[in-house]
């Protein structure tokens, strides 16, 4: 295996790219952050104070040392900036959600194809603590079959903000934001389902989008039938429901709290710390045996880790193993989201 240190350059340094990229992909032996695209200079440099920073897109892609471009850019520049990257011959990772709809997504692909290129989506979650444990569970079986799955992400944030997130332009909402990781977390666990309903609203003062969603995934067919998969997020929940209900023919699990990777990141902590993605709440388990007796205990949490996603990014551009998010997947799940768009502006489920 090459041991060639890759260099990044990463594209936008609001949220994303200051707390979810720059930290991670820095973590991660063999790859070096190299340079930034940023209209604040200022900000890159007193964090970054060894990384050069460049004002645009084309000044990042038209420097030859860079191989890997690293999109965080509001959700409406996703497509552009990737597409100038791969057409520059560049490497990409597009933070969520990958376009704004399921044709920037089917052409960035076919352009990644075309290149040669590896094109990757940022589904951090898909390292999560508690997302990781649940997978492992359900490969047990210790639950028999999973008929109902219950995923929420529950806050508290009466406010509106003044940032693009909460505004109505394209790409805005929690539908996109909130719902690419949960819809992506049910489709690597369960495959896409049969049909989706959704509803969203907005419903703190002053809501410009949507600020909760409730969407319905209904597995009728399929090795997994019947089951239903409820995804559901909302920004006044002060008292916020489990993470995760799974209920199986054999028994129930039942997880509360988020993983701490991204209050760690928010709090300037970077990997590797000590202790980095443990997660202190442990799962309940509640299993009856053959002799109809319930047995309860708690399921210890294994720890998260978001570098992993960046690790798997790098073997995948050396040739050493495979891409992390393949932009197939990313298509699929732009396919859902947009189907859940619709969904919600019939008030209807809709079959995928």
């Amino acid at each position: 295996m090459t041991s060639r240190t890759l260099r990044a350059g990463l594209v936008g340094y609001g949220f994303a790219g200051q707390t979810f990229h720059a930290p991670v992909l820095s973590a991660v032996p063999g790859l070096e952050l190299a340079a930034v695209a940023s209209s604040q200079p200022h900000k890159v440099r007193a964090e970054w104070p060894g990384v050069a920073v460049v004002p645009d897109v084309a000044a990042l892609v038209a420097r030859e040392d860079i191989e890997l471009v690293v999109v965080a850019t509001p959700n409406a520049q996703h497509y552009p900036v990737a597409k100038v990257a791969l057409e520059a011959g560049k490497h990409v990772v597009v933070d969520k959600p990958f376009t704004l709809d399921v044709a920037e997504a089917r052409e960035l692909e076919l352009l990644s194809r075309r290149n040669n290129r590896v094109l990757a989506v940022y589904q951090n979650r898909r390292f999560d603590a508690d997302y990781l444990t649940l997978k492992d569970l359900l490969a047990t079986g210790e639950l028999g079959r999973p008929v109902y799955l219950e995923s929420h992400f529950d806050r508290f944030r009466p406010e509106v903000r003044d940032r693009w997130r909460e505004q109505k332009v394209p790409g805005a909402g929690l539908w996109v934001d909130l719902g690419a990781h949960l819809v992506d977390q049910a489709v690597q666990l369960f495959g896409a389902p049969d049909t989706l309903q959704l509803d969203t609203a907005a419903l703190r003062d002053g809501a410009q989008v949507e600020d909760y969603f409730h969407a319905v995934l209904r597995y009728e067919s399929g090795p997994h039938a019947p089951l239903r998969v409820v995804l559901h997020a909302t920004t006044l929940a002060a008292h916020a429901a489990p993470r995760y209900i799974l209920h199986g023919t054999r028994g129930s699990y039942v997880k509360y709290g988020v993983d701490p990777q991204e209050d760690a990141l928010r709090a300037g902590k970077r990997p590797p710390a000590a202790g980095w993605g443990a997660d202190p709440l442990d799962g309940q388990l509640t299993v009856y045996g053959a002799d109809g007796v319930p047995q309860s205990s708690t399921l210890p949490t294994r720890a998260g880790n978001y570098v992993a996603y960046y690790a798997a990014v790098r073997d995948a551009i050396l040739g050493n193993g495979p891409n992390p998010v393949p932009p197939e997947q990313a298509v699929a799940l732009m396919e859902l989201l947009d189907l859940g768009a619709r969904s919600a502006a019939e008030g209807k489920a809709l079959r995928t």
